[in-house]
């Protein structure tokens, strides 16, 4: 019970970092593969870090690479998606993450769906259906699939620990190293190489991403893969909320009605898998 609720506090702390990334993705004057690589280079150093205090040399296998390259995907997606579309569209889908977390146990795992699975899903994908109606020019329609994308490697993520092999270290270090790599040539190709914008990559490398993610992968260890991505229901909340507040964007009608029924459709979902979980623990 006690390892449970520390990963409950963990995941919740890592939700209200993560809330800051949308904020300061629109701050930078940048591409979102040059804010990436900056971020995660940041990210970088205290993983190392942490690796250094734990006297822990990441491992590599099969299941590390795909774990990494999921990872990379995530971040990577969600950057550009947050450059293209509003900050509340690409955190709301990428939250979808459980939903295809269901889908992978079915197709991936082999574990069938349950009705309530089965439910969770059609409500989801029909708000999902909102945020496109919401966005019909190409730059908005584009931005949310990408979002949608990094909802889907979320997913992948979450699921990881299930796989043979799995070690969420390794994985961080490796999907940074890999992010990196991806958007150093945009990087180095930026004019507009300020102090500023440097400091605001910094703080998401270090905040958002490095000790996030580290708190988050503690959480997933310590709890399950549906638990951790509920309490992380904090964050497409705060996100749009603090991007609206300190940077003047708007959100469009359907949207709102999209993210209601996602978040909404989600947190229903989690809360009625709990309390059937204990009904049955209390009938045993």
């Amino acid at each position: 019970m006690k390892n449970l609720q520390s990963g409950a506090f963990y995941a919740l702390v890592s939700a209200i970092l993560f809330s800051i990334g949308g904020l300061f993705i629109k701050l930078i004057p940048w591409s979102g593969y040059s804010i990436n690589a900056a971020r995660n280079f940041f990210a970088l150093v205290v993983m190392i870090g942490y690796l250094y205090w734990k006297k822990k040399k990441p491992i590599w296998n099969k299941t590390i690479f795909w774990g990494a390259f999921a990872y990379s995907i995530t971040n990577t997606c969600f950057t550009l998606a947050t450059k293209m579309t509003s900050a509340a569209n690409a955190i709301v889908l990428q939250f979808s993450a459980p939903i295809f977390i269901i889908l992978i146990a079915w197709g991936v795992l082999k574990k069938p769906p349950k009705p309530l699975d089965i439910k969770a899903c059609i409500i989801v994908f029909i708000g999902i259906i909102c945020f496109f109606l919401d966005s019909l020019s190409i730059k908005g329609i584009t931005g949310n699939l990408v979002a949608l994308v990094s909802g889907i490697s979320y997913a992948v993520y979450f699921s990881y620990k299930d796989l043979t092999g799995a070690d969420y270290d390794s994985v961080l270090f490796y999907g940074q190293i890999l992010s990196i790599l991806i958007g150093l040539p945009a990087l180095c190709l930026e004019a507009n190489i300020s102090v500023t914008a440097m400091a605001y990559a910094a703080i998401l490398g270090i905040f958002q991403m490095g000790l996030a993610y580290l708190l988050l992968s503690k959480a997933i260890e310590m709890t399950s893969a549906i638990t951790a991505s509920l309490i992380s229901a904090i964050e497409p909340i705060l996100n749009p909320i603090l991007v609206a507040l300190f940077y003047g964007e708007t959100i469009g009608s359907l949207s709102i009605i999209g993210a209601c029924i996602v978040v909404v459709g989600i947190v229903g979902y989690q809360v009625w898998n709990v309390m059937g979980q204990r009904l049955r623990h209390k009938a045993a």
